[in-house]
């Protein structure tokens, strides 16, 4: 496996002598065109809120019988007119067809399928996976797949998306096949890792995030709006690739296989400007913001 440690990991303090260390942000600000990657169009969905526009990322890799099917519902049209009907606080925002449960009423899946299999791990000899330097409590490993925050088992030779911030998944009932890709939540809180390889992660939030983040909390116990007028409507939910070039957010993602990223990691790793008198030398993994940009244009 790759590591994201550097040079840097070892590095001294510096001395008065010694120009100050790069920050995350001016390694990822002057990191050369090579770092960054132009996600796939077919693989990202435009979700058009009234606060603005929402960008996931999806993760075939991981779960792609989930994407597939996320896929056709987006090029019918399913979610538009539907809401996001539930924000926990400190947990997820969910959104989809608040009567799914309820087949007189249903939104009709079209030419989706109506059955999935659980798509809660892959074997780890189908993913190049770029490893973290510092233990993860609830992996062997942690680090990233292709910019998915991931973790894996070296007995089961398994990998998982991971639960950060932004992540996707697929709602369930009790069932690990009761899954469609219909209904899908968005982590806007602590990481809750306990679900990893419970749930079908299908992908990641790589812009907008805060049109998720910041909408009103539903009530206790799980954040369910008890009135439809309190749900937040979607206007559309579409694959870029559905979209003229000229209609599509020039969009890049940082990769998590460049030296660049690497570098910023350690950075924030070890701290060491004025404000830092302590550099931590440990990072989690769900504490790495990962980074996205508007391309310039040529």
């Amino acid at each position: 496996a790759l590591s994201l440690t550097t040079a840097t990991a070892q590095a001294a303090e510096p001395d008065r002598n010694t120009p100050a260390p790069m920050t995350a942000a001016q390694i990822i600000a002057a990191a050369p065109a090579s770092a960054w990657r132009t996600p796939d169009p077919d693989n990202l969905l435009y979700m058009q809120l009234p606060g603005g526009l929402v960008v996931i990322e999806l993760a075939p890799q991981f779960a792609p019988r989930h994407v597939a099917n996320i896929r056709q519902l987006a090029r019918q049209g399913f979610w538009d007119g539907l809401s996001v009907y539930r924000v926990q606080d400190n947990f997820v925002a969910q959104f989809g067809d608040v009567a799914g449960d309820d087949p007189a009423i249903a939104r009709p899946l079209g030419a989706a399928a109506t059955a999935l299999p659980a798509e809660f791990e892959v074997p780890s000899s189908s993913v190049a996976f770029t490893a973290l330097p510092d233990p993860d409590g609830w992996s062997d490993a942690a680090g990233f797949v292709d910019g998915f925050a991931a973790a894996r088992d070296h007995q089961s030779a398994t990998t998982w998306m991971a639960h950060c911030y932004g992540m996707v998944g697929a709602g369930r009932n009790n069932a690990p096949d009761s899954s469609q890709g219909a209904e899908l939540y968005v982590v806007i809180g602590q990481a809750p890792r306990n679900l990893d390889r419970n749930m079908s992660a299908v992908g990641r939030v790589i812009h907008g995030i805060e049109h998720l983040s910041a909408l009103p909390r539903g009530p206790e116990p799980m954040g369910f709006y008890p009135q439809r007028s309190q749900d937040t409507p979607i206007a559309s939910i579409q694959l870029a690739s559905s979209l003229a070039p000229d209609q599509r957010l020039p969009l890049q993602v940082l990769r998590t296989d460049s030296p660049a990223f690497a570098a910023a990691t350690e950075a924030r790793r070890n701290r060491r400007d004025a404000f830092y008198q302590r550099p931590a030398g440990h990072i989690d993994l769900c504490n790495i913001p990962l980074p996205s940009r508007l391309a310039s244009a040529p």
